[in-house]
């Protein structure tokens, strides 16, 4: 019997063959002998929601791609109180290179799992391969982008509007393997209303009541209060103010 190999996946190691981060993530940079370099010493884990992934100020070890799940970033005061900053997806890249102590909280949302490797293989990486470097440096500038999305919606856009947009991020970012063009989606809400009240600004009653139009409206549907199905992007696009 002959075995036929994929082109494509000739020389890759198994482990990094059906990860999405090879392709979208910052592993896509990595040379096939680089994958395997960096396949010895990385680990898989999954880890429940409600999980610390990375402490403020804590020795950064290691870094993660995320391959599923949605990761909550917060940043504390010195009173105690939080806020939510930012969410990850897969395949983000979890951390900050070249920088000795993490400056965020990182929180598993939901259910995460990632893949990790040492701090020291990276770094060692990015500096034979600018493509790699290059890619970091976009997803960083990439979330620059998007916390400058956020001030905006935070500073202008309407209760309805910031609703609709989280929503939309959510739909477009939780399931790496969907369709980029799809034009619906379905997921779990990935915070609480809680969460979600303060990553927007807003109060709880006024994220159950936006949600509560929102469905009235047709815009979206929801099961077992967190079940979301929108079966029109297109209608909750035009619903975020942009």
């Amino acid at each position: 019997m002959t075995i036929r190999q994929d082109i494509h996946s000739a020389g890759i190691p198994v482990l990094c063959q059906s990860c999405e981060a090879r392709h979208r993530g910052v592993c896509g940079a990595l040379e096939p002998d680089q994958l395997v370099e960096l396949a010895k010493t990385s680990s898989r884990r999954g880890v429940s929601a409600g999980a610390e992934l990375m402490g403020d100020a804590e020795a950064v070890e290691s870094y993660s791609n995320v391959l599923s799940g949605v990761v909550k970033l917060t940043k504390g005061l010195s009173d105690g109180r939080q806020q939510i900053v930012g969410l990850q997806f897969a395949p983000d890249f979890l951390g900050r290179p070249f920088k000795s102590e993490s400056a965020i909280d990182a929180e598993a949302a939901t259910e995460v799992s990632l893949c990790s490797f040492p701090r020291t293989v990276i770094e060692r990486m990015m500096k034979a391969s600018p493509e790699l470097e290059h890619r970091l440096l976009k997803q960083t500038l990439n979330e620059l982008d998007e916390a400058r999305e956020w001030m905006l919606a935070l500073g202008r856009k309407t209760a309805s509007e910031r609703v609709a947009s989280f929503l939309l991020m959510i739909a477009r970012n939780i399931d790496p393997a969907a369709d980029p063009a799809a034009r619906s989606a379905s997921f779990d809400l990935p915070l609480t209303r809680a969460d979600i009240a303060d990553f927007l600004g807003l109060t709880i009653e006024t994220v159950s009541r936006q949600l509560t139009r929102l469905r009235a409206s047709d815009v979206i549907r929801i099961e077992n209060n967190r079940h979301v199905t929108v079966d029109n992007l297109g209608r909750l696009e035009q619903r975020c103010g942009d």
